[in-house]
């Protein structure tokens, strides 16, 4: 759905962007609207909807009041002209590549990404012959190198997960546009809160709404947003799902009919038409009632979690930690440019026991879970090399920072002192 102007600030946009008291009833809260189909005026009304002549709702596969509410809410934070919301945030990444590309075609990509995004890069590539051209550094200049004329698109994040790097958007923003390719941002481990990649350049930022934006470790879903901006016609019919008539919709041109949020459309049409991936009416309410309180819950995820690692980096069981708030870290000058509220609360460090001394680590907390997910109220370890890793070779595990030895955290909003006392506790079963 498009997005209204943004007239308000973050915090407020939060709790009020894309919602409004419900016409029928003055519901303040936002619907849930639990059905599968919506009543149609006409025959004329129902057959101008399914040709795209007009917008309207006809079955919540494709479009719901409670998940478009969503999907003006996000929009509104990120910038975006419009978003489309699926099942999760594999799905969104999945509709973003298969909307730009098909068989034969290649995309530009971090060598260091969440470990189901790599692995199903890995896989797109051996099925469907989409192939990722990985980076071999994190510098503009390691990605301009990788562009071939197979390339359709440039994809990062703005916050690496695990380690917690930040990327130069800006940057990789300028070799897109010097390519004429767009830039597609994994945002999650950031969140609008703390970084708007559209603002430095992106045409195309993701989530995983599972993360931060719900926020409660209760709901999964994913995001795609579209900035508007990126010119489609430009490249004649390099991205031909976009640009060519869709015979099925009566010869729909979506750059002609929908010129500013014509991605946006075609993941629409594409991706929850045919496809399939649609997120729940219940899983779209969730995560709106998690935004409400994401600038809250993002500044104490910071806190929190620069203050566990700065103490873990003292810790003398510990080799490393990567975390580019802590003075003298690998990309600190990138992290006080881009997020001077800190990078997240997701980072990474390594135990000089290795992977025995990392497992036992983990076993050994009794506040903090041992949970796969991330970006939730509650504070969350786990082992990424045998985990969200695992199906990876050891030259992607180590471009990604994983080893035997790393272990991963996502810092809640408990007492930084209770997470510290157990960490500590934890740690003194290595000897």
């Amino acid at each position: 759905m498009a997005t209204e102007t943004r007239t308000h600030r973050f915090a407020t946009q939060s709790v009020h962007a894309g919602a409004s008291p419900d016409p029928s009833t003055g519901a303040r809260v936002q619907p849930i609207y639990f059905t599968n189909g919506f009543v149609f005026d006409s025959t004329e009304q129902a057959a101008d909807i399914f040709a795209m002549r007009k917008t309207g709702f006809s079955y919540s596969r494709g479009s719901n009041p409670t998940v478009a509410a969503l999907e003006r809410r996000v929009a509104a934070l990120e910038g975006a002209k419009a978003a489309v919301a699926v099942s999760s945030g594999q799905s969104a990444v999945l509709l973003v590549l298969m909307t730009l590309m098909q068989s034969g075609d290649a995309y530009v990509a971090s060598p260091r990404l969440f470990g189901g995004s790599l692995g199903l890069m890995r896989r797109l590539d051996g099925r469907y012959d989409l192939k990722p051209q990985f980076a071999k550094g994190l510098t503009p200049a390691d990605f301009e190198a990788q562009i071939t004329p197979q390339t359709k698109a440039i994809v990062c994040e703005s916050i690496v997960n695990p380690c917690a790097t930040v990327m130069d958007l800006v940057g990789i923003s300028e070799v897109a546009r010097r390519h004429n390719l767009p830039l597609v941002v994994d945002n999650t481990l950031a969140s609008p809160a703390l970084i708007r990649p559209i603002a430095y350049g992106a045409d195309i930022v993701v989530h995983s709404t599972s993360k931060f934006l719900g926020g409660s470790g209760q709901t999964i879903g994913g995001i795609i947003c579209d900035a508007g901006r990126f010119d489609w016609t430009a490249t004649g019919g390099r991205y031909n799902l976009i640009t060519e008539p869709w015979s099925d919709y009566d010869g729909l041109v979506i750059t002609e009919r929908f010129p500013e949020i014509s991605f946006a459309v075609a993941c629409r049409l594409f991706g929850l038409r045919d496809l399939g991936p649609g997120l729940s009416p219940m899983n779209a309410f969730l995560t709106l009632t998690g935004i409400e309180t994401l600038p809250l819950r993002m500044a104490r995820h910071c806190s929190n979690a620069r203050t566990v690692a700065a103490h873990l980096k003292d810790h003398p069981a510990v080799e490393w930690v990567s975390y580019p708030a802590l003075p003298g870290q690998p990309g600190e000058s990138m992290a006080a440019c881009y997020v001077p509220q800190g990078p997240g609360s997701i980072f990474t460090f390594a135990l000089k026991g290795g992977e025995a001394a990392a497992k036992t680590f983990i076993t050994s907390l009794e506040l903090i879970s041992h949970l796969v997910n991330i970006g939730e109220i509650k504070s969350l370890a786990i082992h990424p090399a045998t985990t969200t890793h695992r199906q990876l070779g050891d030259a992607d595990k180590a471009a990604a920072m994983v080893g035997p030895e790393t272990v991963r955290l996502s810092i809640g909003l408990e007492n930084v002192e209770d997470l510290i006392a157990d960490i500590d506790q934890a740690l003194a079963k290595l000897s």
